[in-house]
């Protein structure tokens, strides 16, 4: 691989976990980081999360062959521009956001006479911040590569051998198309997943100590997605928007027709229903993309899935 010095803008989740990864499975890349939040870079240096923490993110960038912004949706392009005087002109510029139409927009825009080749890691965990990154998140999870049409072919092989690097399974696809899918596997699913939280905490013939006592495991689970990070969460739904919408009408049309069999007691069509659904499930436990046991095989390292981007 080429790269020699990576450069990682946002110090939480994502860029701490992809900082501890460089350092494990690529020990001869260099790394430097920066976080806006100053309590996150003294953190990130405690931790080593990367080789230099530096107070700018100019600083972060200047000698950089790859640099990697994971800041919230709405801070890429900002983020990018904090860059643009000192991010050496052949640098391949990427980021780790889930809503890639949007973001490979605001990152041209900032830097545009640098390649820009967004990219999606499909894992996290509802924790966020400096403390929560480890080496292994990117074992044998997705990452999405979303190269513009005209973008270089051996840049985009760069980056995924940058992935593959780190133990992610590399895909390539089209910005809008994997913004839709995203909608529907990742967003469509916090979104309920909030709302479900917050008609709980709402409700006023159940108190919110019963809510809490008495969850079930369906619940609980809902409220370990809901615990993500909120900033970054209201970002990707804005960046987002017509893709979650089309989804979001799609879902409540479904929501409809479940609440029409339950009113009419059509208890065939609620249990061809479920049975789907039920096939959904074991298909992602085959592609090993979950575990089957009743904890989901998760340690206080990967606590699932939740698209931490």
């Amino acid at each position: 691989m080429s790269l020699s010095r990576v450069a990682i803008i946002g110090l939480g989740l994502l860029g701490g976990s992809i900082g501890l990864a460089v350092q494990e499975y690529l020990p001869d890349i260099t790394t430097t980081g920066y976080d806006a939040d100053p309590l996150a870079r003294k953190r990130a240096t405690e931790r080593g999360l990367v080789g230099t923490v530096c107070e700018t993110a100019a600083d972060a960038a200047r000698n950089a062959d790859l640099i990697i912004f994971c800041v919230p949706p709405g801070a890429m392009g900002q983020a990018a521009r904090e860059v643009a005087a000192t991010l050496p002109t052949l640098a391949l510029v990427s980021d780790v956001g889930s809503s890639k139409a949007a973001i490979a927009k605001a990152l041209t825009e900032a830097l545009p006479h640098h390649a820009v080749i967004p990219a999606h890691p499909v894992a996290g965990t509802e924790n966020s911040g400096p403390d929560a990154g480890f080496a292994s998140l990117f074992r044998n999870r997705w990452c999405i590569i979303t190269p513009p049409a005209d973008a270089d072919p051996a840049r985009l092989a760069e980056l995924s051998a940058f992935w593959r690097a780190l133990g992610a399974n590399v895909e390539v696809m089209d910005a809008e198309h994997h913004d839709l899918v995203l909608a529907v596997t990742s967003h469509l699913p916090h979104l309920i997943a909030y709302t479900i939280v917050g008609t709980a905490s709402d409700l006023e013939q159940v108190t919110r100590s019963e809510v809490i006592k008495y969850s079930a495991g369906g619940f609980r689970d809902f409220t370990r997605i809901a615990a993500s990070d909120p900033t970054m969460w209201r970002d990707v739904f804005l960046s987002n928007k017509d893709a979650v919408l089309e989804m979001l009408q799609r879902f409540s049309e479904d929501l409809t027709a479940l609440q029409r069999a339950i009113r009419t007691d059509d208890g065939d069509a609620l249990f061809d229903h479920f049975t789907r659904t039920r096939a959904i499930r074991r298909s992602i436990i085959e592609e090993g993309q979950d575990d089957a046991r009743p904890d989901f095989g998760r340690s206080d390292h990967n606590g699932g899935d939740h698209d931490g981007s």
